[in-house]
């Protein structure tokens, strides 16, 4: 199986595994997901699937084991439709972690089991996750889904001009996933840092967030949508959504089709939001060890820590508005 992957290029899987699970119908749905979970967005957005094969394929990059590739493969398979935004729905907002909580039950009621007993692993061994070094780590580390998600991030909106010098210069150091030397590790981190204040934290992504979130809740509790649905794809209740008779949900999509903009109207109770603070302190190679980014540069580890303070407050408005709507 030939893969062309924007970010990393061109790749022969030859290993029978890995080819049966991307083509298994758990892994082909996850091409009608979006990555950012939002149905319009004026950022290019790429799809769960692409993001999945290509933490494979840095991890195939980075010599991890045929195992891991797997589990790396598969790591977002138990995603619901529009990713993250079940965690305002559903879920918490501030952890976006309901997929991860749902991930074994997922693989394990899937076709997924039997391709991988076919092969001889153990789906058990699979579903952790956490048992996965490269793969998987706690924030701020470095891991083969953060650094996949960003680099897809910096190819495709902030800086693409950098996605081939930051991945020269990552490699492992006792299981774990580092940049050879502190430049490259800040470059990296401050870049991954932009994406959280301007993109996946940024006020329009907020907004919209939380206004397609009332959408959803509206949905399921009018029966419009149920649970179960929503572990189709984004189109299956984008189509559900725009046929329902319901007014509110049908201004709100509408409000979402356009460009929005918010104002302070005192009359009006204030609405406090908040999203995830993502971002990375990497390691990188000193010598003979590693050293956290945040350990030697101050100027960084205060940028983070005013950062993480402003996401904490959230964003507090009382009106948003659309023109023409």
């Amino acid at each position: 199986m030939r893969i062309i992957d924007p970010v990393y290029g061109k790749f022969e899987i030859k290993e029978p595994v890995l080819i049966a699970l991307i083509k298994s119908p758990s892994m082909q749905r996850l091409k009608k997901i979006k990555q950012h979970g939002l149905p319009k967005s004026d950022f290019i957005d790429f799809n769960r699937y692409e993001h999945s094969v290509g933490v494979m394929l840095l991890l195939k990059i980075l010599d991890a084991s045929l195992e891991e590739q797997i589990a790396g493969l598969l790591h977002d398979v138990s995603h619901t439709a529009f990713s993250h935004l079940v965690d305002w729905v559903i879920g918490d907002s501030s952890k976006e972690n309901f997929q991860d909580k749902n991930h074994k039950r997922f693989i394990k009621a899937s076709e997924i089991p039997h391709i991988l007993e076919k092969f001889g692993f153990d789906v058990k061994k699979i579903v952790k996750i956490k048992s996965y070094s490269l793969l998987e780590q706690p924030s701020p580390n470095l891991c083969a889904d953060r650094v996949d998600y960003g680099l897809r991030e910096f190819h495709y909106w902030s800086n693409p001009k950098i996605v081939r010098y930051c991945l020269n210069n990552l490699t492992t150091f006792n299981q774990k996933m580092v940049f050879r030397d502190q430049k490259s590790a800040k470059i990296f981190a401050m870049n991954f840092l932009k994406l959280q204040i301007k993109h996946w934290g940024g006020k329009d992504t907020v907004l919209r967030y939380f206004l397609f979130s009332l959408i959803l809740k509206d949905a399921l509790k009018d029966n419009i949508i149920s649970q179960k649905d929503l572990y189709q794809d984004d189109l299956f209740i984008l189509k559900k959504l725009r046929e329902s008779q319901n007014k509110k949900i049908k201004n709100l999509l509408n409000l979402l089709d356009k460009k929005l903009t918010y104002k302070i109207n005192p009359k009006l109770p204030e609405i406090k939001i908040n999203k995830k603070f993502r971002y990375v302190d990497p390691l990188y190679l000193s010598g003979k060890k590693v050293i956290h980014l945040s350990k030697v540069d101050l100027k960084f580890k205060q940028k983070i820590e005013k950062e993480r303070e402003l996401n904490k407050y959230g964003l507090r408005f009382n009106l948003i508005y659309s023109p023409n709507v």
